[in-house]
């Protein structure tokens, strides 16, 4: 069995999400950046600025306009949900496989449309929401009336408990609507978010059968962050263990050891890089290696994971890497062209990772396209602010 050590791992993990030395380059093209996306399993995007700045900080030359061009008019990318029904950035080319993945997971016990809506409504509204978008941007109040029209008052029965509102009852369905490729996320109006066909990016969409797309969707993940173990994938998803361990088993993968703790990478992909991990890196809110690597206790060692970690879960706040683990937080705070950052380093920095964390905030400030200032000292805000 191949022996590893975690800087071997932290070393990979770096390469493939592009997290090395920072490298400068010219103006990508939108399949570059498709190709970043695609290589890390999606970029979180619930935030939209953090998700610009999580692949621009992998793509040479990148800035957010061209991640928005990527996105909204080359259509190299989508805006749809993803892993743990959170909003994603995929690429467009994965988006077969990622539908018939999380259509091929086990249903989410959570799902209100399971209580408000019967298998044959929500038929009915699935066909509706297909018909209405397939070519519109449509918002959720647009949405309501196209649906109402084609199923009945019922769909607009306000039932769902929203916030401070109230929602009709056909929402209850937008969850299937997305994980089945019903429909993604169109250009904001305004404030306003609008939905709209995964068919005007692929005209011949057609998700991947069950199995397969489950298969391709593990060897990725196992591409990104492995060595990993089933309960670590399961956890990525947000489905039980248990189901982790019988879809890893009814796969051909490896079995390595990274210092004595058990893992698996994909049967032909176990090449590991000899040298140690290196470089230092700003990572936004929910930046997919802070996320999806693990186990958490290498990731943010000691007592980093008290200050980085929000009740264990990663993600809540930015974070500084250094040599491939977390060595602090940061913060930005915009005000028109400016942005203020604020790093917290939690341990002590030399004269060279200081520079590098210098570069690192200008970077930064090209990438949002603002003028950018760095203080080094405590980030005062709480998790998500």
């Amino acid at each position: 069995m191949t022996e590893l050590s975690w800087a071997q791992v932290f070393a990979r993990r770096l390469q493939r999400h592009r997290l090395r030395a920072p490298v400068a380059g010219a103006a990508p093209d939108a399949g570059s950046i498709a190709d970043v996306v695609s290589a890390v399993c999606g970029a979180h995007a619930q935030i939209a600025s953090a998700a610009e700045l999580s692949v621009g900080l992998r793509v040479p030359g990148a800035t957010r306009a061209h991640v928005r061009r990527a996105l909204w008019t080359d259509r190299t990318l989508v805006k749809t949900r993803g892993p743990r029904g959170t909003v994603h950035l995929l690429a467009a080319a994965d988006l077969p496989m990622w539908v018939g993945a999380l259509t091929a997971l086990p249903a989410p016990s959570w799902e209100r449309s399971v209580i408000l809506l019967t298998p044959r409504q929500t038929e009915q509204v699935l066909a509706a929401i297909a018909d209405a978008v397939a070519e519109a941007d449509l918002t959720t109040a647009e949405l309501t009336e196209e649906i109402v029209a084609r199923t009945g008052p019922w769909a607009g029965d306000l039932v769902m408990e929203a916030f401070q509102d109230m929602w009709p009852r056909w929402v209850a369905a937008m969850p299937a609507a997305t994980r089945s490729g019903v429909v993604c996320f169109g250009p904001n109006r305004g404030r306003v978010t609008t939905y709209t066909s995964p068919t005007r990016w692929l005209p011949d969409f057609a998700p991947m059968p069950g199995h397969a797309a489950l298969a391709a969707l593990v060897h990725s993940y196992l591409y990104a962050y492995g060595p990993a173990t089933p309960a670590q994938f399961a956890r990525w998803l947000a489905v039980p263990s248990e189901w982790g361990t019988w879809l890893f088993g009814s796969l051909d993968l490896t079995e390595v050891t990274v210092e004595g703790t058990r893992a698996w990478v994909a049967a032909d992909d176990t090449g590991f890089p000899d040298d140690r991990p290196s470089g230092l890196r700003l990572l936004p809110y929910f930046d997919a290696y802070a996320v999806g690597c693990h186990p958490r206790e290498q990731l943010f060692p000691g007592a980093v994971a008290h200050r980085a970690l929000a009740n264990g879960q990663a993600g809540n706040y930015p974070v500084l890497l250094v040599d491939g683990v977390v060595a602090g937080v940061w913060h930005q705070r915009r005000s028109g062209r400016s942005i203020r950052v604020t790093v917290e380093p939690l341990r002590t920095l030399d004269a060279a990772q200081e520079r590098a964390l210098g570069e690192e905030v200008e970077r930064v400030g090209a990438i949002l396209e603002g003028k950018v200032s760095l203080t080094i000292g405590t980030v005062s805000v709480g998790p998500h602010a």
